[in-house]
């Protein structure tokens, strides 16, 4: 096997990776169905060795249930592994958004005002949605992105992506979203004035916001 086929294959499990984890996390499957291997090679025109490496690599990052010998399922939605997930997204965002603050230069703050424009003006539209989602994603990135830590983004990336198949699947709740919208404007506003106290706050106040929201996903909800 030659050295470009190798490559190949990575690049396209790398790339089969990326897509079938966005649409994962978009809900573009159902909680708990059984992946059909065949059907998404022809699906995603992709190889089925790459295939197969982009799914393992899924189950290991938590977005798919590895089954013994009968291939791969995607996770139910929990109510206790909500919790969870948010739970830890207070305790690492809050942590992440306090350091850069202190830490955060001036070409951080140029990123997030252009970050914190660009999901302003993001249409919300059912037909746009995905591109919203992709600014919004950008956003929170971007928001604790001064940090200084490579190992705490990439736990908060991860979380993100767990919480956001959540709150994908729950029904909208457009008065919380408006709310929701206008808190990432003052998030930025107290980033920039190095209020660490009120952005914490406000950053905790927004996560449980969006937590109310992602919790319509579950059926043990109540």
């Amino acid at each position: 096997m030659g050295e470009a086929h190798l490559n190949n294959s990575a690049t396209s499990a790398s790339r089969i990776f990326d897509t079938l984890r966005q649409d994962l996390v978009n809900g573009r499957f159902e909680a708990g169905e059984k992946i059909a291997i065949n059907v998404l090679k022809d699906h995603y025109q992709v190889g089925l060795s790459p295939l197969r490496e982009a799914l393992n690599r899924l189950a290991a990052y938590g977005l798919l249930m590895q089954e013994n010998q009968r291939g791969f399922r995607v996770l139910s939605l929990d109510r206790r592994e909500l919790n969870d997930i948010a739970e830890m997204r207070r305790e690492l965002e809050t942590m992440a958004l306090e350091r850069a603050i202190r830490l955060g230069d001036a070409e951080w703050e140029s990123e997030l005002l252009a970050a914190a424009h660009r999901l302003k003006r993001a249409d919300q539209s059912p037909e746009e949605v995905d591109q919203w989602e992709l600014m919004h994603t950008r956003y929170h990135r971007t928001l604790v992105s001064g940090c200084g830590s490579v190992w705490l983004l990439r736990f908060i990336d991860q979380l993100h992506d767990q919480f956001d198949r959540y709150r994908r699947m729950a029904p909208s709740v457009p008065q919380v979203r408006q709310v929701l919208d206008g808190q990432h404007g003052e998030l930025v506003d107290l980033a920039l004035a190095r209020d660490v106290k009120k952005a914490r706050a406000l950053l905790e106040n927004h996560i449980q916001l969006s937590y109310e929201v992602a919790l319509g996903s579950c059926k043990d909800r109540y």
